[in-house]
């Protein structure tokens, strides 16, 4: 057996095509121990971290066109959808932590030993495809960011977004919790930049509570019903799901019934806040553009650049331009390092293979940075926006294909053992997985028909 090899829980090592796997990122793979006694708030914060990284996913720059479009347009009344989005987001985090701390594999790696090599091959390339598409969206979004706050040129700043791979290699070595650290920092930038916005924008307070109360207009308006699904389902990211069942496993918790409970318990409340802090930032935005552009007659604020450009005017201070750069800046950020490290995870986990880390981060940056250096280069800053499109296009195609084998495996008792979903969870993570579908195909099928 190999330095890396781990021994499986032998209840569940029977509902897989192969028995035995390798471990998830073995350079940090258990690395960070428990304490064995001790209250249990202790116990949660040595496990706490891993919830952030995945946070990162749902506050990324892909994210903000759709919430600057909803709050311009529509006012607070699609903060409801916020909401319903981050619940559904919720559920499916918690089965992603529950499948890597109960199986010690991967959601790659549990694709890998459950599905043939031709279905998991097929699997393995919509993966890389979809991180490609969101790195595009993240790497584009630091490039705008730097543009807005310091006049660099869109090119040279997608070529700097590179240099995410020095800053995760320099903190892996020094430990993951330095990773965690760093992260948690800049989600803690993006919130106080957007807490001093919504205080500048000043929103009615009642306007913004009845705002996460659902509305029957959203469904009867098409315009309103466009965009709420844009929300919907382009919030759940499929790399995240990836991510979270591997870094889960860096912590050293007990190979037994009971301490797998409570490392799921203890991933389940970390991903659960950590979520909720997402849904501050994703609700924030909205407000924020529903109280400075929406109330003065600008409904048709989209793009990232035109919001930073009109906030000073609208707020009367260039502090509310420039705190809307540096939250971008922070949250573009913190999606490139998580986005490079979930392309380790699947390259890794589907492929079994093992390169130098930073051999591994590098070719899994240059994927999304070539690409967009390309169009960049052609067709400067309109050319960059089409991408961000298209980006959340292959998004949408890729998300089913994590979410259904996700939901299949945790609910399959041969696999999970006792941890296998209950039947209220099975019912409802299976009716997530049914409208993030249905949601997605529409959402296609809309964005198609416009190209056509």
């Amino acid at each position: 057996m190999s330095d890396n090899a781990t021994p499986l829980n032998t209840n569940t090592d029977r509902g897989w095509r192969n028995t035995r796997t390798q471990s998830s990122m073995p350079e940090v793979y258990r690395s960070m121990k428990i304490p064995k006694s001790g209250s249990t708030f202790r116990k949660f914060l040595a496990f706490a971290g891993p919830g952030y990284l995945v946070a990162v996913g749902y506050m990324d720059p892909g994210n903000w066109a759709t919430d600057l479009a909803g709050g311009s347009k529509f006012g607070y009344t699609l903060l409801s959808v916020i909401l319903l989005s981050n619940l559904m987001a919720i559920v499916l985090q918690a089965l992603a932590g529950k499948l890597g701390i109960v199986t010690g594999r991967d959601l790659a790696q549990a694709c890998r030993d459950h599905y043939s090599k031709p279905v998991s091959m097929a699997l393995w390339f919509l993966c890389e495809l979809a991180i490609a598409a969101c790195d595009l969206a993240e790497v584009i979004g630091t490039a705008i960011a730097l543009n807005l706050l310091f006049g660099i040129p869109l090119l040279y700043g997608v070529i700097l977004t590179a240099l995410d791979v020095l800053v995760i290699l320099l903190l892996q070595n020094k430990g993951f919790r330095f990773i965690e650290a760093m992260v948690i920092t800049l989600i803690g930038t993006v919130g106080v930049c957007f807490l001093i916005e919504i205080i500048m924008s000043n929103p009615v307070f009642g306007d913004v509570m009845k705002g996460f109360v659902p509305s029957g207009e959203i469904v009867s308006n098409p315009e309103m019903l466009y965009i709420a699904i844009g929300i919907l389902g382009a919030t759940v990211m499929p790399h995240n799901l990836y991510l979270h069942s591997s870094i889960v496993q860096t912590r050293e918790f007990d190979q037994t019934e009971i301490g797998k409970r409570q490392a799921i318990r203890f991933a389940t409340a970390d991903s659960t806040i950590a979520l909720f802090f997402a849904l501050f930032i994703n609700a924030a935005i909205l407000i924020v553009a529903a109280s400075a552009f929406h109330t003065s007659g600008y409904t048709e604020i989209a793009e990232i650049g035109e919001a930073y450009h009109l906030l000073a005017p609208m707020l009367g201070s260039t502090m509310a331009s420039i705190l809307f750069g540096v939250a971008l800046l922070a949250a573009g950020q913190n999606s490139t390092l998580t986005g490079t490290m979930a392309g380790q995870i699947v390259m890794e986990g589907f492929l079994n293979i093992r390169l130098a880390p930073w051999l591994r981060r590098l070719i899994t940056r240059m994927i999304a940075i070539i690409p967009a250096v390309i169009v960049t280069a052609i067709a400067g800053e309109k050319g960059t926006t089409d991408l961000l499109i298209l980006s959340q296009v292959i998004l949408s195609l890729q998300l089913s294909f994590a979410v259904i084998p996700l939901v299949k495996f945790t609910s399959d008792k041969k696999k999970m053992g006792v941890f296998a979903n209950p039947p209220w969870l099975r019912a409802l993570s299976w009716a997530v997985a049914v409208i993030i579908a249905g949601l997605n195909i529409y959402l296609l099928y809309q964005t198609f028909n416009g190209w056509l």
